[in-house]
């Protein structure tokens, strides 16, 4: 039997950047998003968001990659808002890509909290100034995720 134990911080956006996350109804996007986590056997620890993008702090199951869980979150949550157009009236699909990091469960706590003061943190920062942070973070190239599509 394997045994792994990852944290993921997980970042997308709406298209456009647009801001179409309905702050009324986003608790239920939250649920949904959560049930399909579970479903997935994955574990949820923290979700939050702007009103142009997403935080996922998770554990991803083994048994999917996590290219193939975020395409699934992102595909199944965009039909859900749609089904819901009177809750988000302005939404029409995510951005390409995400952002994804990982981190140790030493780590979790810290990040856990990271998402949950997203709103407060958002005040002080952008999305663009905190990706940016994360990206120099990781040394990663981001320019796909960063772009306006």
């Amino acid at each position: 039997m394997s045994n792994v134990s990852f944290t993921y911080h997980i970042i997308w956006r709406t298209k456009k950047s647009e801001n179409t996350i309905n702050e009324v109804h986003e608790r239920d996007l939250y649920a949904y998003i959560h049930g399909i986590c579970k479903a997935k056997k994955c574990t949820l620890y923290r979700i939050n968001s702007m009103p142009d993008h997403m935080h996922l702090c998770l554990e991803i199951s083994p048994t999917i990659a996590i290219s193939d869980f975020v395409k699934l979150i992102k595909q199944e949550s965009s039909k859900w808002m749609k089904q819901h157009k009177d809750w988000f009236p302005k939404f029409n699909s995510w951005g390409n890509g995400y952002a994804g990091f990982s981190y140790s469960k030493k780590e979790r706590d810290k990040i856990i909290a990271y998402v949950k003061h997203q709103k407060e943190h958002h005040h002080k920062k952008s999305f663009q100034e905190e990706l940016e942070e994360l990206v120099k973070e990781f040394g990663i190239d981001a320019q796909y995720f960063i772009s306006k599509d």
